[in-house]
């Protein structure tokens, strides 16, 4: 039976750190800022902001939700970014996805000042990771990487799998684990022979967006199996990309849908937004 890795438990302890920290931080007259903007009626983006800024309330930071309507121009989001950019109570920028159709999420992206660009999505930022020499760390792989520090889980040397290439979270950590001497194959829908090559992953990292897709007779006897995967069932409940009751006998560590990956990814965000009011403090 694997070991759970508890993601509420370790967030829970990472947010009492940043909240002291916060909390000394206002003392010298800097309140951490985190300004959210949602563009829409989204139900899902809806309560992931509302999330976003009861963790800020929680903190000690000061956050804005900044609603727009669905018919918002680009040029009508673009400039409440530059605005936001100017405005020196706010240390970060994010704007929630998805956009609608007609608004260009990359020159959204590009308009958010890499130094507010706590999201780590600004091609600036992506480009420190490559190097290891990073401002900010995407949210979701960040926060994957704090729960295996916590649970002493160590990556150098070891086979690290990642099924799934996005931007946001599969080919960001790919390259976390690179820099923490793993040696990573990523796995994608043009992947043949999949699950040999998941088999050899002593740390398999899922992200497909795909409930139940990775199976016990995918996975090797005692790999540490982290699921990024959220998907609603017809049952009205949250599944994981990995077959959580089959997979738990096989691997030696497990997180678990819900409760596992997703309370460290807006951690992550608030330590973000966290070491940028520090940056302001220090100018």
């Amino acid at each position: 039976m694997a070991k759970i890795i508890d993601g509420k438990l370790i967030a829970g302890e990472v947010r009492a750190r940043i909240a002291d920290e916060a909390a000394a931080l206002a003392k010298c007259g800097v309140v951490p800022g985190l300004a959210v903007i949602i563009v829409g009626d989204d139900a899902a983006s809806q309560v992931y902001v509302r999330n976003k800024h009861k963790a800020c309330a929680e903190a000690g930071f000061y956050s804005e939700v900044i609603q727009m309507p669905r018919e918002t121009t680009e040029n009508e989001l673009l400039c409440k970014i530059e605005s936001l950019a100017e405005d020196g109570k706010i240390d970060g920028i994010l704007v929630q996805l998805p956009l609608p159709e007609h608004i260009d999420e990359k020159k959204v992206t590009a308009a958010i000042p890499p130094e507010k660009d706590v999201d780590a999505f600004h091609l600036e930022n992506t480009g420190r990771i490559m190097t290891g020499d990073y401002r900010y760390l995407p949210c979701t792989p960040a926060g994957i990487m704090t729960m295996l520090r916590h649970e002493k889980i160590d990556v150098a040397g070891k086979e690290c799998v990642v099924i799934g290439r996005s931007n946001i979270v599969g080919k960001p950590m790919a390259m976390m684990l690179l820099n923490e001497n793993g040696t990573v194959t990523v796995c994608h829908s043009k992947t043949k022979n999949l699950a040999e090559v998941t088999r050899r992953a002593d740390i398999l990292v899922v992200a497909v967006g795909k409930a139940g897709f990775v199976t016990a007779d995918m996975v090797k006897e005692g790999a540490v199996v982290i699921d990024v995967g959220i998907n609603r069932g017809e049952d009205g409940k949250l599944h994981g990309d990995v077959d959580f009751e089959g997979v738990k006998d096989v691997a030696s560590a497990i997180t678990p849908v819900p409760g596992g990956v997703g309370p460290m990814t807006i951690t992550t965000l608030l330590e973000n937004t966290l070491a940028a009011a520090k940056r302001r403090a220090e100018r």
